[in-house]
């Protein structure tokens, strides 16, 4: 039996519950019931693989109601329309009130009995005054203002990654987990905010999946600055390339090289006679030093 899925909310999978009977094709536009109410979407087959790991998982599912008839569809395009004409609405009433926050998205579920507006705002919001505009302008709708953070504004508008690919946060990721500067620092990267932070303006939630991977490989290396024994003679650590398990050491004579961890020895003996360039690139912020990097960091 094949499965299907919808994306709804950032547009990430969520399984479907589809009854025995329902013919249903991939594509096909469908009604689910979620906790906001009846939504619509769109059912996408999922291979057998990732059906499995739902079923090993037990991953929830959502009922499906109906696959949409012509009549249907017409209404759902009405309530597209209805949407762009709520978000307008409700826009302008921010600004009339003069309230600092960002409007994202208004949407209706699917009955029009109510009307979500997702926004983003740096503090809380004084609505009372919105809300009786609303209530007047969406008579027998009930309202909902859910506050989002900056990286689920980012999964709802969409877009491309750095990488290349869809951004993580609109189609795989459902978590978002603490990011901070350190997870940069340890993988050797330099800490230049264009570099990594992504659309969102925070640190890129990309940094996590190498993480562990930079820390096991970084066992045993020794420390930027110290002096090592080689088979070319003392050096001194200049830089560590971790993915290659190599250390690049810079010798007396002024040459570098690279070794492995096993091919050198730790000394005890100072050897600062060999320079090296002990700038934190860290701190090479480039051309970008008006920047705080704290504020890339989730709070």
């Amino acid at each position: 039996m094949k499965t299907f899925a919808v994306r709804l909310f950032k547009k990430q999978y969520q399984p479907l519950s589809v009854a025995g009977h329902v013919t249903l094709k991939h594509g096909d536009y469908v009604l689910v019931r979620t906790e906001r109410g009846e939504e619509v979407a769109q059912a996408e087959y999922v291979n057998e693989k990732i059906a499995q790991i739902w079923k090993d998982k037990q991953v929830e599912t959502l009922p499906l109601v109906r696959v949409l008839n012509k009549v249907d569809l017409e209404k759902y395009e009405q309530i597209k329309q209805d949407n762009e004409n709520a978000f307008k609405i409700c826009k302008g009433l921010v600004a009339k009130h003069e309230l600092v926050m960002t409007l994202l998205k208004a949407s209706f579920t699917f009955d029009k009995h109510k009307v979500t507006f997702y926004y983003t705002a740096p503090a809380r919001v004084d609505f009372r005054e919105l809300l009786k505009d609303l209530t007047q302008e969406f008579r027998h709708v009930r309202i909902d203002l859910r506050h989002i953070g900056v990286r689920d504004e980012t999964s709802i508008m969409e877009g491309v990654g750095l990488c290349g690919r869809e951004f993580c946060c609109c189609s795989f990721l459902k978590n978002f987990e603490s990011i901070n500067i350190k997870l940069a620092k340890d993988q050797g990267m330099p800490i230049s905010p264009s570099k990594i932070s992504g659309t969102c303006g925070r640190l890129l939630c990309c940094l996590n999946y190498e993480y562990e991977n930079y820390i096991e490989a970084a066992k045993d290396m020794p420390p930027v600055g110290s002096g090592v024994m080689t088979e070319f003679g003392i050096g001194r650590v200049c830089a560590l390339h971790f993915l290659h398990g190599k250390v690049a050491v810079k010798l007396e004579d002024g040459k570098i090289k690279d070794f492995t961890k096993d091919e050198i020895e730790m000394i005890d003996d100072d050897v600062n006679n060999i320079d090296i360039n002990m700038t934190n690139v860290f701190d090479q912020i480039e051309d970008e030093s008006n920047i705080d990097i704290s504020q890339l960091e989730d709070k």
